[in-house]
C-alpha cells in the first residue's frame, strides 16, 4: 500500500500573503486542522491550528494584519505519493509531525496525509483481523 492509496487529494491551501484571519476562517469552514501554504503549486509552508494558538493568539498578534507567511512552518516535511506506508510512518516520526503534504516527482502538491488517516487504516486492519480470529476460533 502506498501513500497515494490513503492520501486526501482535496487539500485546503492558502497563499503566503493571505491574512491569518482568512486562513483561520478557511480552516473552520473546511473543518480541517491545517492549511498548506502553496507557491507555484509547491508546498512552501503549513499552518496548523496549534500554530494559530501559539503564534498568534498567545502572543496577542492581530490575525488581520499578520500574513500566512508569518505563521507558517516553512519548508514542511513532505512525502512522495508512491512512498510506502512504513516509509511514511518513519518520515512522520522523524519529522515529529502529524500532518504531511504529499508531493509528486516534481515537488508539486498532490495531497495530504494525517495521523487520522493512518489511524483509520489501522482500525480497518484490526477489524479484519478480529473477523479472521473470530472465524478461526473454536466455539465456547
Amino acid at each position: 500500500m502506498t501513500v497515494s492509496d490513503l492520501m486526501r487529494e482535496d487539500v485546503v491551501t492558502a497563499s503566503p500573503d493571505e491574512s491569518v484571519r482568512t486562513v483561520a476562517k478557511r480552516m473552520r469552514d473546511e473543518t480541517v486542522g491545517s492549511v498548506v501554504v502553496v507557491e507555484d503549486g509547491r508546498p512552501t509552508g503549513i499552518i496548523t491550528d496549534r500554530d494559530l494558538a501559539t503564534r498568534i493568539i498567545a502572543e496577542g498578534e492581530d490575525p488581520e494584519t499578520r500574513a500566512a507567511m508569518d505563521v507558517m512552518t516553512r519548508n514542511p516535511a513532505t512525502v512522495t505519493a508512491d512512498a510506502g506506508v512504513r516509509e511514511l510512518c518513519d518520515q512522520m516520526a522523524d519529522a515529529c509531525v502529524r500532518r504531511m503534504p504529499v508531493v509528486d516527482y516534481e515537488g508539486n502538491l498532490a495531497g495530504i496525509i494525517t495521523h487520522d488517516d493512518l489511524n483509520t487504516l489501522l482500525a480497518d486492519e484490526q477489524r479484519e483481523l478480529a473477523a479472521v480470529i473470530a472465524a478461526e476460533s473454536p466455539p465456547y
